[in-house]
């Protein structure tokens, strides 16, 4: 059984990447788009931050239960990851996805443009998110009429934002195919 290498995936030639940093320089490169550009920054620098703070948590989780064996603490430390990984995902799938485009066939600045918006879109999502998952003990009074509102929610409605986010990225992404 022979592997074959399409011509243009060629190590050093202008349609490889060779995995998820070189897909990052890859579709800044190729992309017309600034806005695109502008998001892969965005992308980058999020997906460091996102995951420091979950690598920070792990070490977090894993020293208050370090002592005990197995079981539930097992399934949450594996649950956090999960989480994490949910989380940063929905941020590099318009840069993987752009960078495919490009390298497979013929793309547009609408699609490039079009993802980035619908990526800053989840951005904003999360942030939406975290504000309604904010525990009560933790809220801080405020003027803001949106504010209030997003606080009155149920915790667990947190979840709707970044959800209906990843869904408008989709469609997005097979509307402009």
């Amino acid at each position: 059984m022979t592997d074959a290498t399409p011509a243009d995936h060629v190590e050093g030639t202008q349609g490889s990447y060779d995995g998820l940093p070189g897909a990052f320089v890859y579709a800044v490169r190729t992309s017309e788009s600034w806005l695109f550009k502008g998001y892969v920054l965005l992308a980058l620098l999020l997906t460091v931050a996102i995951a420091l703070v979950f690598v920070f948590g792990l070490i977090s989780i894993l020293a208050q239960t370090s002592t005990v064996r197995g079981g539930t603490f097992t399934f949450s430390r594996s649950f956090f990851l999960f989480v994490g990984l949910l989380v940063v995902a929905p941020l590099l799938a318009p840069v993987l996805l752009v960078a495919r485009r490009h390298r497979r066939s013929a793309s547009s600045v609408t699609y490039d443009r079009g993802l980035a918006l619908s990526a800053l879109l989840f951005v904003a999502s999360l942030y939406v998110g975290l504000v309604i998952s904010v525990p009560s003990q933790l809220q801080e009074p405020t003027g803001s009429a949106l504010v209030a509102a997003l606080y009155g929610l149920p915790q667990i409605a947190g979840l709707a934002p970044p959800l209906v986010a990843v869904g408008v990225m989709y469609v997005v992404h097979r509307l402009l195919r």
